[in-house]
């Protein structure tokens, strides 16, 4: 079965950092792309940040670009997203999810397959 399970989720200040995990299991992890999606009711789901898993090969968005980190730990199947200098516009249900996306589609939803339940991350002000 495919296991995808987000945590690290929380309150946090305005200018503070945050640290996701996705841990997930149960498809070839390594043969896939592996990117970061956050949603807020109401608007689409918008892509942050991939890693490669077999290239490492790492992509952000402009919106996060400077201030998020993705890296990874293959031993342990685990996904990570350091979130850092967090704007209250950063809350959002954050979620990990796996595909294998062309070049240059990294942020589009529809080329992932494999989606967590998401985590959510609030910034104060």
């Amino acid at each position: 079965e495919v296991e995808h399970a987000e945590s690290g989720g929380g309150l946090v200040q305005a200018e503070g950092s945050l640290t996701l995990s996705c841990e997930h299991s149960g498809f070839p992890w390594d043969e896939y792309v592996i990117a970061w999606f956050r949603q807020v009711p109401g608007k689409e789901c918008e892509g942050l940040a991939s890693i490669g898993s077999v290239a490492d090969a790492t992509h952000y968005a402009s919106s996060v670009k400077g201030r998020f980190i993705v890296s990874s730990d293959s031993a342990k199947n685990t996904v990570f997203l350091q979130m850092n200098s967090l704007k209250p516009e950063d809350t959002a249900v954050y979620y990990c999810a796996a595909g294998l996306p062309a070049t240059g589609n990294y942020y589009l939803s529809q080329m992932y397959n494999y989606w967590g339940q998401g985590t959510q991350v609030t910034v104060s002000s």
